[in-house]
């Protein structure tokens, strides 16, 4: 099936190239440590082999890229850069977690070229190593989402956007109706639009008809990290989707980020779940983990549940 630029892939589509056998690779250019993993499929002794065998999978494909209006990603872990201790911090575990995608408040970045030391944190994102995503957090209305927008535009920031519009101070819920009425004016002017929304399919379906670039709904309130509490909605959104879907907001661990991906999300946006943890690096390799394997699992196809035991060893033949 085909979703935007790229193709949704089913559960227990095509294999991926890892696991059993040197699937298709030359044995000759297998890496030294994994050579026995690709001849026989079996692993060494784990004290011998665990460096190698690291070095081994980052030399396969793990899980296919994310495409985004054309744009290919081999990330699927989008950050953002609030609530961090300080920018480097924010720099440091932005690097560790390997996102390519990295979502920045214009409200928290100077704009101005006059090097505002309170709204420096684009002097800390090498716009080289990662796609920034203006985002227009602090939007009441689709006037003041559209104006952001362009501002970040006129001052050189590329022209993707996280539209994010929630009038409401205490629950930051998106609003709507003033979230499609800004994703048609910004889709208009030529903008790549990733709108944040509530896990609503029947407004996922309109924002994609309007020609957004994903649709990022809301696993549960913003900084909440209670996890996904729209998981039903979650499921709808994603198997009606045309365009990729990223969840966004409300993943306070690195399992509910795998449990999003496992449903079949494109991707995921995590920022305070990281940004508070005590050791932001190593929470930011944990999510990077996490999102990884949920989705290889997802292309793999996980076993159907069942009501009933079903025994992992054979019951008959074996005694007689």
């Amino acid at each position: 099936m085909t979703v935007g630029d790229q193709e949704r892939v089913s559960p227990a589509a095509e294999p991926l190239p890892y696991g059993r056998g040197s699937v298709g690779r030359d044995p000759s250019r297998v890496r030294k440590g994994a050579t026995v993993v690709a001849l026989t499929g079996r692993l060494p002794p784990c004290h011998s082999t665990i460096p190698h065998f690291a070095h081994y999978l980052a030399s396969v494909q793990l899980i296919r890229p994310l495409v985004i209006a054309g744009r290919e990603f081999q990330s699927r872990l989008l950050i953002g850069t609030g609530k961090f201790s300080s920018p480097e911090a924010m720099r440091d575990a932005l690097a560790a977690s390997g996102t390519q995608i990295v979502t920045v408040a214009l409200r928290r970045a100077d704009l101005s070229g006059e090097r505002d030391p309170f709204a420096n944190i684009l002097e800390f994102i090498d716009s080289k190593k990662y796609l920034l995503l203006p985002n227009t957090s602090g939007a009441m209305t689709a006037e003041e989402a559209v104006r952001l927008a362009r501002l970040a535009a006129a001052a050189g920031l590329p022209k993707w956007v996280k539209l994010e519009i929630h009038p409401d101070p205490r629950y930051l819920l998106p609003d709507p109706i003033e979230t499609l009425k800004a994703a048609e004016i910004l889709v208009k002017e030529g903008f790549t639009v990733l709108p944040y929304i509530n896990a609503d399919p029947v407004l996922a379906k309109r924002l994609q008809d309007v020609g957004t670039a994903t649709v990022t709904p809301l696993g549960a309130p913003i900084g909440s990290n209670r996890g996904l509490k729209t998981r039903d909605q979650l499921e709808i959104i994603i198997e009606q989707a045309t365009v990729p879907v990223v969840v966004d907001a409300g993943l306070g661990a690195p399992s509910h980020a795998a449990e999003a991906m496992e449903l079949g999300a494109d991707a995921v946006l995590v920022n305070t779940a990281i940004a508070v943890a005590s050791d932001p690096c190593r929470m930011a390799i944990a999510f990077k983990m996490a999102v990884e394997a949920g989705r290889a699992a997802y292309e793999v196809g996980l076993a159907a549940e069942q009501r009933f035991a079903a025994g992992t060893s054979p019951l008959t033949a074996f005694l007689e």
